[in-house]
C-alpha cells in the first residue's frame, strides 16, 4: 500500500465500489477536523507571538524568524537556514501580491490605508505547507514558547520545538488530499517520511505502538491526538473513532480480508483500542 502502482488484486466490481466508497466517507470525517486544525494552529501561534511583540510582518522577519542566527556565521547550516528565511519571505510577497491582484480584502485593505499587513492577514493567505515554513524558520525560543501554548512541549521529544512542524509538515499532505478529492485510504499522498522524533512522541504520548504513517488509522491517530490538545471533548473524540471503526468494519465485510489487512494494517484494532484509551 502507500502507492498507487501497488495494485489492488478485485475479484468483482463490487468491491471497487467498496473501496472507493470507503476512501469517499473517510474524507467526509477528515476534512472538517483538518480545516479546524489548521486555523487553530495558526490562531495558537498568533497568540504566542502577540504576547512577545508587534505582528506585522516586518517585524516577524527581523525578530523571530531569525533561527539562522543560532548557526556560526558562513557555514553550511547558517546558509541553509538563511536561504529557508529568504525563501519564505518570497513565498509570502507572492501570496500578498497573488491576493492583491485578486482583490482579497483581508490584503487590499492594508494597502489602501496604507498600513503594515498583520501576520494573521497573511496567516489568512498562505497554504499549510507555507505556514510549516514558517514555523521552521522561527527562533527557537519563540518555536518553544508556541509549542508550549500549544500543550506539545516535553524536555525529552521536543527540546528544540521542532515537533511542530513536524506535524504541519507531515498533515498538510494529508490535508491537500483530503481538499482536492484525491485518494487517501492507501496513504499515496504521502510523500516524505515523518522523522522518528515524532513517530516516538506520539507513541509516548498516546500510548499506542507502531504509529510509522504506512496505513491510513495512523493519520486518524495524530488528528485525535492534535483534537485532544486543541480542546475538543470526549464525546467527539470517541464519535470520530467510532465512525473509523464502523468504515473499516463495512469495508472488511466486502472485500477479502487480506486485502482490509493491507489497507488499514493487522493492528488496526489494537490502535482503535488505544484510541479510546487515550481519549
Amino acid at each position: 500500500m502507500g502507492n498507487s502502482n501497488n495494485q489492488i488484486l478485485y475479484d468483482d466490481f463490487n468491491e471497487i465500489v467498496s473501496v472507493y466508497d470507503f476512501d469517499t466517507n473517510l474524507k467526509t470525517i477528515l476534512y472538517p477536523r483538518i480545516m479546524f486544525i489548521e486555523t487553530a494552529i495558526k490562531n495558537y501561534t498568533l497568540n504566542t507571538l502577540i504576547s512577545m511583540g508587534p505582528i506585522d510582518f516586518d517585524y516577524v522577519f527581523t525578530n523571530f524568524l531569525n533561527d539562522y542566527k543560532q548557526e556560526n556565521t558562513g557555514n553550511s547550516r547558517y546558509r541553509e537556514k538563511m536561504k529557508n528565511r529568504l525563501e519564505l519571505r518570497n513565498k509570502i510577497n507572492q501570496k500578498i501580491s497573488f491576493s492583491y491582484s485578486q482583490q482579497r480584502a483581508v490584503i487590499s485593505h492594508f494597502f489602501h490605508s496604507n498600513k503594515p499587513i498583520p501576520l494573521w492577514a497573511i496567516f489568512e493567505v498562505i497554504n499549510m505547507g507555507e505556514f510549516g515554513f514558517f514555523l521552521q524558520c522561527l527562533n527557537q525560543n519563540t518555536r518553544i514558547a508556541v509549542a508550549k501554548d500549544l500543550g506539545i512541549h516535553t524536555s525529552s521529544h521536543n527540546q528544540n520545538g521542532r515537533i511542530i512542524e513536524d506535524i504541519i509538515f507531515l498533515i498538510k499532505e494529508l490535508r491537500n488530499a483530503v481538499a482536492h478529492n484525491s485518494v487517501v485510504f492507501d496513504c499515496r499522498f504521502k510523500k516524505t517520511n515523518p522523522p522518528s522524533r515524532l513517530k516516538e512522541y506520539l507513541q509516548s504520548e498516546t500510548g499506542i505502538s507502531n504509529i510509522n504513517f504506512e496505513n491510513i488509522v495512523d493519520y486518524f491517530i495524530i488528528v485525535i491526538f492534535l483534537l485532544k490538545k486543541l480542546g475538543i471533548n470526549k464525546t467527539e473524540l470517541k464519535k470520530i473513532v467510532r465512525n473509523i471503526y464502523i468504515e473499516s468494519e463495512q469495508l472488511r465485510n466486502t472485500i477479502p480480508i487480506s486485502v482490509h489487512t493491507s489497507i488499514m494494517g493487522s493492528d488496526f484494532r489494537n490502535k482503535v483500542n488505544g484510541l479510546n484509551n487515550y481519549i
